[in-house]
């Protein structure tokens, strides 16, 4: 499996008090091709070009995931009416829901590479996507469990629960080798 960033995503606060913000789209290709996110309704030309560079349309998409159901991280799910979807704790095939074990805490195997984690914190129902042997090495693609490599406490002002969101990230930290952010540029992970 290789894994690219399509759109970097960003999140920047305005002196008004509200914010800009627009997530990360990133492509799994390898056995199955998914989607992790699909940006805002505004990213919709961006991610049909972004798929269309890369040889793709929407109906080559296998598998879409919404990290969470905020709007800047879904809204283009109606781009891909054949792929599954999995938004927060919810897999479905078109209008047929399937029981799953995410709300219980377990990952959903997408296959021997990739999987489906329940990341709680940012909401109540966010999910990343890990996935193993990239030329990376193991890759995960955090949703907004991190909102870039540089938010050192700045997630806990968008966190639902941060002492649930704070248990997941140093879980990432642990397992992963890079960590796509949910608004910046993908970063390596550094043990001492």
């Amino acid at each position: 499996y290789s894994v690219s960033v399509l759109k970097v995503g960003y999140c920047s606060p305005q002196t008004d008090g509200t914010f800009l913000a627009d997530g990360t789209i990133s492509l799994i290709t390898g056995t199955r091709t998914i989607l992790v996110d699909t940006g805002g309704p505004w990213d919709r030309d961006v991610l049909l070009r972004s798929l269309e560079d890369r040889g793709l349309t929407p109906g080559d998409i296998d598998l879409v995931v919404g990290t969470h159901g905020h709007s800047d991280h879904i809204g283009n799910l109606n781009l891909f009416p054949s792929a599954q979807t999995i938004v927060g704790f919810d897999i479905s095939e078109g209008d047929r829901y399937r029981p799953n074990q995410l709300a219980q805490g377990q990952n959903y195997s997408v296959d021997q590479h990739v999987s489906v984690i329940p990341t709680p914190g940012h909401t109540g129902q966010d999910v990343s996507v890990q996935v193993l042997g990239t030329s990376a090495g193991a890759v995960l693609v955090a949703g907004d469990l991190f909102e870039s490599w540089s938010d050192e406490n700045t997630w806990r002002d968008l966190s639902l629960d941060c002492a649930v969101q704070e248990v997941n990230r140093h879980k990432a930290l642990r397992t992963a080798d890079v960590i796509i952010p949910g608004h910046g540029l993908p970063f390596r992970v550094v043990r001492t």
